[in-house]
């Protein structure tokens, strides 16, 4: 065989490797994708319509989670936001849209305590998709309840449901910060 032949020969297994590892690599990303974001892996592609942008967005979402500097409550801010958390409940029997709206506003005001730098509804999602997953959906879907109900499309029922995802949700930020990065990596 021939220098030339063993030098092609070489390169082409080189670049098939190469071609390979590249495409285990996305295969592990994608995977990992889905598993840690569940629903919202799929929701994001189909969003933007594209599953390369989408696992980008995802990506980025755990990267900044990861960067920022998440820390426990103390006692204190603990127990001040369960007061207020009872408040915003017991208002709920009175006014259950403003007590879903206060849980929200309760919700951002927690991340931000903890640590998150959260402005808009969109930025607490990203964040907590990254961070929690599982509430996700049900956090989505309190939003939605509100806007529904403000065109007259969603019952008090569905009220007391956002009202209960809320709830999940504000329990988990209570808890520990390790288990947060756990499901942040």
């Amino acid at each position: 065989m021939q220098t030339w032949q063993i030098v092609s020969i070489t390169a082409a297994v080189v670049a098939a490797a190469a071609i390979i590892m590249w495409m285990l690599h996305l295969r592990n990303r994608s995977q990992h994708l889905r598993a840690h974001f569940g629903s919202e892996y799929d929701r994001i592609i189909a969003a933007t319509g594209n599953r390369r942008r989408a696992e980008l967005e995802l990506e980025q979402r755990e990267a900044r989670v990861r960067k920022l500097e998440i820390h426990q409550l103390s006692l204190s801010d603990r127990d001040r936001f369960t007061e207020k958390w009872k408040l915003c409940q017991e208002a709920f029997v009175n006014d259950p849209v403003m007590a879903v709206t206060e849980a929200d506003r309760l919700v951002g005001e927690i991340m931000r305590a903890r640590g998150y730098q959260v402005e808009t509804a969109d930025d607490r999602i990203a964040d907590i998709s990254a961070a929690y997953p599982e509430h996700t959906t049900s956090y989505r879907e309190a939003l939605e309840t509100v806007t529904r109900h403000g065109r007259g499309q969603a019952t008090t029922e569905d009220l007391r449901k956002a009202f209960v995802h809320c709830r999940g949700l504000f329990n988990e930020l209570l808890g520990s910060q390790d288990r947060e990065f756990r499901r942040a990596s």
